[in-house]
């Protein structure tokens, strides 16, 4: 698989857990608000992932959306978020 198709791929993979994540109900408020400021993070790592894939930087690109998907992960690991990555990512 190129890494304009990888590329492609892990950002509709991200984008949908944008539009499914959930901050967890036990989650403390002030954590809640952390937790709201990471994920802003994680979506501005998106956005410049987007950016690169448009100048045809494919390799910058999956750069920043592995960050992005890394922090996902970490929040959802921690319990304080919860969404599940597409199936289809999952597959080796």
């Amino acid at each position: 698989m190129t890494a304009q198709a990888l590329l492609s791929k892990y950002i509709q993979n991200s984008e949908k857990v944008f539009v499914e994540i959930k901050i967890r109900r036990d989650a403390q408020a002030q954590s809640q608000d952390n937790v709201i400021e990471v994920i802003e993070y994680a979506k501005r790592y998106l956005s410049d992932a987007k950016f690169y894939g448009e100048k045809q930087q494919y390799e910058t690109g999956l750069v920043s959306v592995a960050y992005c998907e890394g922090i996902l992960d970490a929040l959802r690991l921690l319990g304080l978020v919860e969404f599940t990555w597409s199936s289809a990512r999952e597959k080796p």
